[in-house]
């Protein structure tokens, strides 16, 4: 009798626990358009939590499971906006969104204006990295204000991800101060890396002299912590990144021939003033950090989809996506 007494006791506080439990949460998805005064609007996607049935639904080349334009769950949400590289999109780092909506984190990726796979009048320019911190201004202003969804964010638990020239914009956006003569100067001294190349046949990268005056950089207090993969940044000096005292997780790939560690990665983590928090992924590539692909963007896009030998990018964003989201969770845990 003692022994099904305890059982029971055992089993009505199993039932009583999975009663407290939260059920399984969806991610919602949604897009959005943030106006921008000095420019385009920008084509924003959302991600968010949410407790609506799932359907399979496009996403640029990919697909995804979400509740499409489904409620939003919860209260008091922290935000992460995501910024992409040279000639991305929206959908760039859409399986590290999806990781970190469903870890409890609204999610804002845009395609930057002039700097997409679209269009890349601006890409390689100085206008891209002057243009691209205030994208970063102008998506929060919109999540914050006009967003469907907006009562539902913490504005104190805000954080941006950014990979490649999306590194250098989160850079800005913390108080990072780049400087144009520095760049120009880096192209002169390494003419052959996949950049400097890049910027000489561009027209627009004429328009900035070595010695000038560099603009008035946008930066962005309520954006508390970055992760930033890959940084395009070799305009960065370490008086340049004085003021970048929020947190910083780093990532860097030991093949990177786009940004090559020693003149992008490795000097932005001598630079902080702070360390970051620091992980190095061996053997992977530059391009290894975006979303694993698929047969149609293999089709379109080979470049960013040769992985090097051995290694195997989707084991990766499992560790990767999941590290992200513990220190997302951490610095921007609420007070």
């Amino acid at each position: 009798m003692r022994l099904f007494r305890t059982l029971q006791a055992v089993v009505a506080a199993g039932l009583l626990a999975l009663a407290a439990a939260p059920s399984a949460k969806a991610v919602g998805f949604q897009y959005g358009t943030a106006p921008d005064a000095d420019d385009q609007p920008l084509a924003l996607a959302i991600w968010y939590p949410s407790d609506a049935p799932v359907s399979s639904q496009p996403l640029g080349l990919f697909k995804q499971d979400v509740a499409f334009y489904g409620p939003v769950a919860g209260q008091s949400l922290p935000l992460i906006v995501i910024s992409h590289g040279t000639g991305g999109s929206a959908a760039s780092h859409y399986d590290t969104a999806l990781a970190l909506a469903d870890a409890g984190f609204v999610v804002v990726a845009m395609t930057h204006t002039g700097d997409n796979y679209q269009d890349q009048s601006h890409s390689f320019t100085p206008r891209n990295f002057i243009d691209r911190p205030r994208h970063i201004s102008r998506a929060i202003d919109f999540m914050l204000t006009a967003w469907s969804g907006h009562d539902r964010i913490d504005a104190a638990r805000i954080g941006i991800f950014g990979h490649s020239a999306g590194g250098a914009t989160a850079l800005i956006a913390l108080g990072g101060e780049p400087s144009l003569a520095r760049a120009i100067k880096f192209c002169q001294d390494h003419p052959d890396i996949w950049g400097c190349v890049r910027a000489k046949q561009s027209a627009g990268a004429a328009t900035a002299r070595a010695g000038g005056a560099d603009p008035k950089w946008v930066h962005d207090p309520r954006v508390k912590a970055a992760a930033i993969a890959a940084p395009l940044a070799a305009a960065f000096t370490k008086g340049g990144l004085a003021a970048v005292t929020a947190p910083i997780q780093l990532w860097r790939a030991e093949n990177d021939v786009i940004t090559p560690n020693p003149w992008y990665a490795d000097v932005i983590k001598d630079a902080l003033p702070k360390p970051p928090d620091d992980h190095f992924v061996p053997v992977a590539g530059h391009f290894d950090f975006l979303a694993p692909c698929n047969d149609a963007l293999v089709a379109v896009a080979p470049e960013i989809c040769q992985d090097p030998p051995g290694f195997d990018r989707a084991a990766f964003h499992q560790d990767f996506n999941t590290t992200l989201v513990e220190f997302f969770k951490a610095q921007l845990a609420p007070p």
